[in-house]
């Protein structure tokens, strides 16, 4: 009993009531995207993630705003944001990216808007247990549960330092490439111009014993 007991506690302490939407979005050039999240109850806390994964100079201006058109928070040429905001009204807010700064880079948005209610669940406790090993468990828990948002965090973060070191890699590529062709371009000119010059002066040199 003791295991059935344990997970049900698990579930509910990591499963409190969560609503997550995790996506990734291509922004167009001059395009203004919003997406959309709604509250059931007052003072919930809505978790908003976002990160450039390329395109441009992965900058990108953001705008949350609450019901009734509130502004929240706004940020503009922005590479990543981790926000935690209190909801103070019930209804529904908007996650709004605004990419009417480039005229024809296209941008990869990787986002995430989750609303949880805070309220702890409690721990069925087994008979004869005390109270301070009920706590004890509960604690380790929620240690545990925070520990786990750590890492999905620093998840997040390598992503995007690999695709944007990915990307710079890409486009120094790309910049070595055109240089190359740019070098052998004017190589091959100058051996055109070289053998015109020569041909010039011995067509110049005939002329003149004629």
């Amino acid at each position: 009993m003791q295991l059935p007991l344990l997970s049900c506690g698990l579930l509910g302490l990591l499963a409190t009531q969560v609503a997550a939407t995790a996506l990734t979005y291509k922004v167009h050039a001059n395009e203004r995207a919003c997406f959309y999240t709604a509250t059931q109850n007052k003072d919930e806390k809505i978790a908003f993630y976002f990160a450039v994964q390329s395109g441009g100079s992965f900058d990108i201006d953001y705008e949350v705003t609450g019901p009734n058109g509130k502004y929240i928070m706004d940020g503009q040429k922005e590479r990543q944001g981790d926000f935690v905001f209190t909801a103070r009204e019930v209804g529904e807010y908007s996650f709004c990216f605004n990419n009417e700064m480039s005229t024809f880079a296209e941008k990869f948005v990787d986002f995430e808007i989750a609303v949880e209610n805070e309220a702890r669940v409690t721990i069925p406790s087994k008979q004869g247990s005390s109270p301070e090993q009920t706590s004890a468990l509960e604690e380790s828990l929620f240690k545990l549960s925070g520990q786990l948002s750590t890492i999905t965090r620093n998840q997040k973060y390598f992503r995007t330092r690999e695709n944007r070191n990915f990307s710079t890699v890409r486009s120094t590529e790309q910049r070595i490439v055109n240089f190359s062709i740019v070098q052998i371009l004017m190589i091959m000119a100058m051996g055109a111009l070289q053998v015109f010059i020569v041909r010039f002066f011995f067509q110049g040199a005939r002329k003149g014993y004629v």
